[in-house]
């Protein structure tokens, strides 16, 4: 959880296990990529109720010099998954066959992360390293963390029936205790299966077989064939030119715009010199004006309707800026609602930075497991519309809307930044909240993280869409909002529905700078 300084390199992540398992491979030679896969690999067996091989990901990978490198490595709905398969139903269920919809990109983004890997540094350490770690930990099993036991108990009575849930995430038919031993061997035997078979066996191989006969005997709505058309994307990241140097967040289908958005437009606003009131209602006000952008327009890259990076401008952000009323809380409608995920980062000593999110969406995904894998599948495509006349309607082959969005800064005193945060309508938020606080007002890295912040809309668990503070700002802070005209809800003092966010600098001077949010179980780990 401390922050760490280091001059070799650095990883960051919501488990220390993730975290050491990045750092091992950092320290055999491997670049912060590789080391990436490796804390991916561990963290997908010691949270499996956040992420997974059943998810998606996406990557920002930021060299030493040159343009980023961003990946989408999220999945389209399956061919089968037609308005027609929905018809009868208002909304697609959060749980379930139906709810498991979409492709799972995320081992299509590891394998494409180490093809920039090799080509940027011209090696590769082997596939067995950089899975080791996880094939060991399901194997033997891990401790389970509280924030595993709080999920399965809390989620328990809507995914206890469904198809693999219970032999997979219960013991004795009852969820386990946070330090009990957890196991997962057939996650074990499916990792060892892609070491052997080699990543894209997942979508063209043996294991693809496997997978889509478990698929068809369960009724998801993918197909072997929508599992051979899938491929990681090599989209141009968006960019977000800010007084304090370069920003960037990933395109659609993704929400990076809205990260993006709220510093853009608070960057025409007074923020090095505000109080915690009025740096709270400027992100908050400027959050809403994003999510307005967010709704308008966001959706699978094929079918926009506007030149999203054309939203970034100087002048649009300025005009948003301009509608900010300082004095006045103003009104907006309801968020996208929660998400499940980890945020990582990793630098390596030749400057080479990652910044990435794993998901499976909600708790546990769809809470389908596929038999003889150990993959609980995703529940992404849950955000797809029914509504034929809606940006987000549901069509085969299109990609869903994501809240995922891992954030990178050059900034212009040579600095370099990654960071980012798990939690739905909360990323964006609390990116802000991170990067307003260290970069602008000049609070040490990891005080900024463990600061009391705030959340506007939904998240993890939440369904109220009032402004939610931590109990840990002061009263006055609390009583200002209030009189602003914001609806407060006052959580816990340090509150999981406010994400495990992370970050990590590295400074001019070749130095490193980690922190990892209290609210997780997570560590910076250097060397």
């Amino acid at each position: 959880m401390q922050s760490n300084v280091s001059v070799h390199g650095m990883a960051v992540a919501p488990h220390h296990l993730a975290s050491q398992s990045a750092l091992a491979v950092l320290r055999e030679g491997g670049s912060a990529i590789e080391a990436m896969v490796a804390a991916a690999a561990t963290i997908a067996v010691v949270y499996p109720h956040m992420n997974g091989l059943g998810g998606d990901g996406f990557w920002l990978i930021v060299p030493p010099a040159g343009n980023p490198i961003a990946i989408d490595a999220s999945g389209a709905a399956g061919s089968l998954a037609t308005l027609e398969a929905y018809r009868g139903l208002t909304e697609i269920p959060h749980r379930g066959a139906q709810a498991a919809l979409t492709v799972a990109g995320t081992v299509s983004g590891w394998h494409e992360a180490l093809k920039v890997s090799h080509t940027l540094t011209g090696q590769s350490l082997p596939l067995a390293r950089l899975l080791g770690d996880a094939v060991r930990y399901a194997t033997d099993g891990i401790p389970v963390t509280p924030s595993q036991e709080s999920a399965t108990f809390g989620k328990l009575e809507e995914l206890h029936s469904l198809p693999g849930f219970a032999e997979t995430f219960l013991i004795n038919d009852k969820p386990p205790s946070a330090g009990s031993l957890f196991r997962q061997p057939a996650l074990a035997s499916t990792l060892t299966c892609l070491i052997e078979d080699g990543l894209d066996s997942f979508y063209r191989g043996p294991l693809a077989q496997r997978l889509a006969e478990g698929m068809e005997k369960y009724g998801l709505p993918i197909t072997l064939d929508d599992l051979n058309q899938h491929q990681a994307r090599r989209p141009e990241p968006l960019k977000l030119q800010h007084q304090q140097g370069e920003l960037w967040n990933l395109a659609p289908p993704t929400q990076g715009l809205v990260s993006l958005a709220i510093l853009g437009i608070t960057d025409n606003l007074a923020m090095a010199d505000a109080d915690d009131a009025q740096t709270v209602h400027r992100i908050v006000e400027a959050t809403k004006l994003a999510f307005a952008l967010r709704d308008a327009h966001i959706t699978d890259p094929l079918h926009l309707d506007v030149d999203i990076q054309s939203l970034l401008t100087p002048e649009v952000l300025q005009q948003m800026a301009d509608n900010i009323d300082d004095q006045q809380a103003a009104s907006w409608g309801k968020g996208k609602g929660p998400g499940d995920t980890v945020w990582m980062g990793v630098m390596d000593s030749s400057g080479l930075a990652v910044s990435f999110i794993q998901s499976l969406y909600h708790e546990f995904g769809s809470g389908i497991v596929l038999p003889d894998t150990g993959i609980v599948w995703q529940n992404r495509g849950a955000s797809f519309s029914l509504d034929p006349d809606h940006l987000l309607v549901l069509a085969p082959g299109k990609q869903p809307f994501h809240t995922l969005n891992p954030a990178a800064a050059r900034l212009n005193d040579g600095r370099v930044m990654v960071y980012g945060s798990m939690g739905g309508d909360g990323q964006p938020q609390t990116q802000a909240a991170i990067f307003t606080r260290y970069v602008l007002q000049g609070v040490p890295l990891q005080e900024s993280i463990a600061r009391p912040r705030w959340l506007l809309g939904r998240t993890w668990g939440q369904t109220s869409d009032s402004l939610k503070l931590e109990g840990r700002f002061t009263p006055q802070s609390i009583n200002r909002l209030q009189e602003l005209g914001h609806e407060v809800e006052v959580l816990a003092d340090f509150s999981e529905i406010m994400g495990h966010a992370g970050a990590i600098v590295r400074h001019p001077n070749g130095l490193f700078e980690g922190a990892s949010d209290p609210r997780s179980n997570g560590t910076a780990a250097g060397y």
